[in-house]
């Protein structure tokens, strides 16, 4: 086997440990939390605080 065929192969292996990886973090996190916590923008309300406090 040529050397970058076996290249090719651990980026497809490693390309596929990340994929998996992410779709067990992406279950976890939406067993974990609310879609509202989920979709809510802390920083939002943080800058709206700020811009209130400033007039």
């Amino acid at each position: 086997m040529e050397t970058w065929q076996i290249l090719e192969y651990a980026a497809w292996g490693a390309s596929a440990l990340l994929g998996l990886y992410m779709l067990i973090d992406w279950m976890k996190v939406d067993s974990s939390y609310s879609e509202d916590v989920l979709t809510s923008s802390r920083e939002g309300e943080l800058e709206a605080m700020t811009e209130e406090q400033h007039r």
